[in-house]
């Protein structure tokens, strides 16, 4: 049973609001972004925007979202080292581009906003762990992984790093990073045969 109130989104509404709440965002930076501007460039009221989502961070990381999730698929190449190299790979791709650039901004802003903060947690970071997660059980049941591992534990070990040099270090993030990252991560969580 249905217990939400009031009419469903309009999906043409829905996109043009997320469009232009993304290009709002690749254009002038997420402090920049306002209701009213995504409004105004999506020809829709304030208030219809308030409706489905609660304040600018939702809007603009669900915006954010819809066009970053087609970009990072979870591959199923049917070996797991392989599988977890070209996830790992595709993020740090991502996370180098001008889109993925944001999300840096975006976790910068968020140390002084807790509600941004707490909305790309559950927006961002917990669907992407949840990835990681679907990923590495698929390398458990395969038997190509140690069924003993603590995987949050291994999700951090594999993609903490990057994110350490991206927020942190500024050191290089390449491939050969990644590479070597993952190759010294799978030495722990593989199966020893």
């Amino acid at each position: 049973m249905n217990t939400k109130r009031g009419r469903p989104r309009n999906v043409e509404t829905q996109k043009a609001i997320l469009s232009a709440a993304y290009d709002l965002l690749l254009e002038t930076g997420f402090a920049a972004v306002t209701v009213e501007k995504i409004a105004e460039r999506a020809g829709v009221s304030k208030a219809t925007i308030y409706k489905w989502w609660p304040n600018k961070a939702a809007v603009v990381l669900d915006g954010y979202l819809s066009a970053a999730n087609a970009r990072l698929p979870l591959p199923d190449t049917g070996d797991m080292f392989e599988d977890i190299l070209l996830h790992a790979a595709n993020l740090t791709l991502f996370l180098t581009s001008r889109e993925g650039k944001i999300i840096s901004e975006i976790i910068g802003e968020g140390q002084l906003d807790p509600g941004l903060a707490e909305a790309y947690r559950t927006r961002y970071f917990h669907p992407r762990r949840q990835e990681g997660r679907q990923l590495l059980e698929r390398g458990v049941k395969r038997g190509e992984l140690r069924d003993d591992m603590d995987i949050g534990i291994c999700i951090d070990l594999i993609y903490g790093p990057i994110f350490y040099r991206l927020l942190l270090t500024g050191e290089p993030l390449d491939d050969a990073y990644v590479r070597q990252l993952v190759t010294l991560a799978f030495e722990g969580i593989a199966r020893k045969r």
